[in-house]
């Protein structure tokens, strides 16, 4: 056993607990209390075990799950980004990629170009793995937001025509996934929970 490599391993596993202080914009389930990045994580990486099959097409769920676990950690240097902050735009950052050089950077050089790659396949969107983890990351807080009367949609003046315009890339990766959020999206209209001009 190689124990300088075990000793990277356990520096990345003490680092990668800052995900857990790390606030979202968007609030738990009926809840007035914020999500951290760690419970939206795994909040993911279970939601990727459950809903794979309506993905569009065949998945490694692993590597989904890979990808969801991982995606926020640059999080730790960068921030949160809110995604309909219109100051900051919701894309990858020269910030972003500084965080996964210094945080994967810490494992092992094998273990760091492996989760380098896999966020890199994640933020660009391109196969059906990367296309399915974001549609969990889209429908999550459209979950969220449901659940609690609006949440930050109404917390931040969120209107209708900014949720569809950020929520419409849950079709990529699963149309049926995507008709039920398009429902949920249209019945917060009806009900008062999402502005519509």
């Amino acid at each position: 056993m190689d124990f300088e490599i075990l000793l990277k391993q356990i520096d990345f596993i003490k680092e990668i607990d800052k995900v857990k202080y790390i606030q979202r914009k968007t609030k738990l389930f009926n809840s007035n209390r914020n999500e951290n990045d760690a419970e939206h994580s795994w909040h993911l990486a279970m939601m990727a075990l459950i809903l794979a099959e309506h993905a569009n097409e065949p998945i490694d769920v692993l590597k989904v799950v890979k990808m969801v676990l991982i995606h926020d950690i640059v999080e730790i240097d960068a921030g949160d980004t809110f995604i309909y902050d219109m100051q900051k735009n919701h894309i990858n950052t020269d910030q972003e990629r500084l965080a996964a050089n210094r945080i994967f950077g810490l494992l092992p050089q094998e273990q760091s170009k492996e989760f380098i790659a896999v966020w890199e396949e994640f933020e660009a969107g391109l196969t059906p793995e990367a296309k399915f983890a974001r549609t969990l990351d889209r429908l999550e807080p459209l979950l969220q937001n449901t659940s609690n009367n609006g949440g930050t949609w109404k917390e931040f003046d969120v209107d209708y025509s900014k949720v569809f315009e950020k929520k419409k890339i849950i079709n990529e990766g699963s149309t049926t996934i995507w008709k039920y959020a398009e429902e949920l999206i249209n019945e917060s209209v009806e009900n008062g929970i999402l502005r519509k001009d």
